[in-house]
């Protein structure tokens, strides 16, 4: 019997932190209007951030920058190549912020008016191999005119910042957790911030749920 109730106890302890844990239920999106319209119905989400946030933060980012005369470099019609700096988390949930700005970069790509670099980045290279075969020059190995020469990688113009802030408010018998997505691009050789933007993703629900 001892045993028995020690599972239903268990039991109903788990289902009270998966309810309240990260805040799921009565939930709602008070910042995207057409949240109940992609594939998860009723309007309800997290106190969290899902893929519906960040679809929706870097789908406005990008209008954003693409609707900025300086989105186009002056005089070309050559994209700009961009370099991604940190974007940090600065909230209590253990999100990857680069499900935010890999979103930004496949539109911007696809825009045709920026490029960016993976040979540069704040914490090192995202993709080590440009320099690595760069490395093989002196091999007799490799034939030399397959390998890439010297003064053949091209500078980032611009660099991509940012942060996402959490803040939590109490309305009345509920609570709401603000997000806010801040990105700057950076123009590197005069230090000038060329393109700005804020958006804030709120969270209203049950004073009961919490936000991790």
């Amino acid at each position: 019997m001892k045993s028995g109730y020690g599972l239903l106890v268990l039991a109903i302890l788990i289902g009270s932190i998966g309810l309240t844990g990260c805040g799921t239920t009565g939930v709602v999106n008070l910042s995207d209007p057409g949240y109940t319209t992609r594939q998860q119905t009723g309007g309800e989400t997290t106190f969290g951030l899902d893929y519906r946030d960040f679809e929706y933060s870097a789908k406005k980012a990008v209008d954003s920058f693409l609707n900025s005369p300086l989105s186009r470099t002056p005089g070309s019609t050559a994209p700009w190549i961009m370099a991604i700096s940190r974007i940090t988390n600065d909230t209590t949930l253990n999100i990857d912020t680069d499900q935010l700005v890999k979103k930004m970069r496949v539109a911007l790509l696809n825009s045709g008016r920026v490029m960016v670099t993976t040979a540069v980045g704040a914490d090192g290279p995202e993709d080590a191999m440009s320099m690595e075969v760069r490395q093989l020059r002196e091999s007799d190995e490799f034939n030399q005119d397959t390998v890439a020469g010297r003064g053949t990688m091209i500078a980032p113009d611009l660099s991509l910042s940012g942060k996402i802030i959490q803040r939590v408010n109490r309305v009345g018998n509920k609570q709401q957790a603000d997000y806010y997505f801040q990105l700057t691009a950076t123009n590197i050789k005069t230090g000038l911030a060329y393109w700005e933007f804020e958006e804030v993703i709120a969270k209203l629900g049950p004073n009961n749920d919490f936000v991790w």
